[in-house]
């Protein structure tokens, strides 16, 4: 059930007028529930067995956790349930890239390949419910008194399939809250879900018409226009998942709850460091907090500092995708992340320009996605060879295509507003809008149509949207992961 199709307009009003009966409060947590695992059925029905294990196994280890004396207990309902959600997430996600890799060692052409497949939202769900228990035996939060409130969230919809990866001490506060649409909430969820709409529809999907044919056959096009075809990417996987996340965030607005900022302008960083703090920041901070500073982080020595950072890119690479070309990517993060801390720490007197720096680090995360998009090492090789050799081939791009660059750039460029003691521009009073700050989903625009000019800015979107967005849509990129 795609958030840009019809049907999911059906269900999320459907849901909204069921949340708005005068009901109490656990009734709401219950249909909203109920509503959660019909989403996901909507996607394989097989798999909501597997989604109620992993949150009945957590919910117990964690209360077991919670209430043990002994540490040695504690040490292993925790092992329990890091063991229990690594293995579903390794059988289902890894199993044929870990028999293909042996067969390749043991140079056997044809391995055996079992046929799984793979869970929607697997990644994200399993990494967010192994957080809850870890954060119980860090004693950072106190477990789930309801099973219903911790069944409502690990299965909340919006972000269920791909993210933003909510961890418990962010979602589970707000659980006294009464679910439910009000004017506040449906104005900044629908202005949320709009900007996602057309990023997904206006841009994402027309960067996708450049990007897809290049990748598949790189041999047929000179180097110039694989160079187009690799800013194409950078640009469709930028505006395809932060839509995603935009959408993601509006929806449970327009339920009454709170998700996480999971972009931050990324495209504007001036170092790989500031780029990992800005792009997939739930995914980010995750690996920050339970693999890379369990591993020792920063605190063992500067060698194994960038042993860390690298180990910990790396797993994050294969966390995307069971192949190697993303083990490639997170290489390439991990060493590019070790190299800025080595320069760092020593100390340098001089600094790029802000210009240059922004430039090395954009042409660097574009080239980093050349091996995440395509689909083998070889391809990976020519596209790389023939765009850095400049290579005389077939010349192509779309024209719909390259009339939305400047329309992407104007977009993905703007800074963010980071004082959150700036006013309100006065003129956005006209429009019937303002800025509306959040301490956990950040900022947002939300619209109007109070006023005549507000309504119509309104209408406009709406018409692009309807108007310009591409023939045809593709899935969500992140759904594969």
């Amino acid at each position: 059930m795609l958030f840009s199709s019809p049907r999911f307009f059906v269900f999320v009003t459907v849901l909204l007028g069921l949340l708005s009966l005068p009901v109490s409060v656990r009734a709401k947590k219950s249909i909203l529930t109920a509503a959660s695992c019909l989403f996901y059925a909507a996607w394989d029905y097989r798999y909501l067995g597997l989604l109620a294990l992993v949150s009945v196994i957590d919910y117990v280890a964690a209360a077991r956790i919670h209430t043990a004396a002994a540490p040695r207990s504690r040490r292993m309902w925790l092992a329990l349930s890091v063991a229990s959600n690594l293995g579903i997430l390794a059988y289902f996600k890894y199993t044929n890239f870990f028999l293909a890799t042996l067969a390749g060692v043991i140079g056997r052409e044809h391995p055996p390949m079992l046929e799984i497949l793979l869970p929607a939202g697997i990644s994200f769900y399993t990494f967010k419910s192994m957080s809850y228990t870890i954060d119980v035996f860090r004693s950072e939060i106190e477990p789930c008194a309801s099973y219903l409130d911790y069944a409502m969230f690990i299965t909340f919809f919006p972000e269920l399939i791909a993210g933003p990866i909510v961890r418990a001490s962010v979602f589970l506060p707000q659980m006294d809250r009464n679910p439910g649409p009000n004017r506040s909430r449906v104005a900044i969820g629908l202005s949320l879900f709009l900007l996602g709409l057309a990023k997904k529809r206006l841009l994402a999907d027309r960067f996708a018409q450049g990007a897809d044919p290049i990748f598949a056959h790189p041999e047929w096009f000179s180097g110039g226009t694989l160079a187009a075809g690799a800013l194409c990417y950078a640009m469709q996987i930028y505006c395809d998942f932060s839509g995603y996340s935009d959408m993601a965030i509006g929806t449970a607005k327009l339920i009454g709850y709170d998700l996480p900022e999971n972009f931050s302008a990324p495209y504007i960083s001036r170092d790989i460091t500031e780029f990992w703090r800005r792009w997939h920041i739930t995914l980010s901070s995750w690996l920050r907090d339970y693999l890379y500073v369990p591993l020792g982080g920063n605190r063992r020595g500067a060698l194994r500092t960038y042993v860390n950072l690298a180990a910990t890119m790396l797993l994050g690479g294969l966390w995307h995708g069971a192949g190697w070309n993303f083990v490639v990517w997170g290489a390439l993060h991990g060493g590019a992340l070790a190299m800025h801390r080595f320069l760092r720490q020593r100390g340098s007197t001089w600094q790029l320009p802000a210009p240059v720096s922004w430039a090395l680090t954009f042409v660097f995360v574009c080239l980093c996605w050349i091996p995440f998009r395509a689909a083998t090492f070889s391809t990976s090789w020519t596209f790389v060879t023939r765009m850095l050799t400049w290579s005389d081939g077939y010349r192509w791009i779309p024209e719909n295509t390259l009339l939305t660059i400047p329309v992407a750039l104007g977009l993905l460029l703007a800074r963010r507003l980071e004082n959150a003691s700036v006013p309100t521009p006065r003129w956005l009073e006209a429009f019937d809008a303002e800025v509306v700050r959040d301490p956990v989903s950040g900022w947002s625009l939300r619209l109007g149509v109070g006023t005549v000019l507000g309504a119509f800015s309104v209408t406009m979107l709406l018409g692009l949207i309807w108007y310009f967005a591409a023939a045809t849509t593709s899935p969500f990129i992140y759904f594969q992961f």
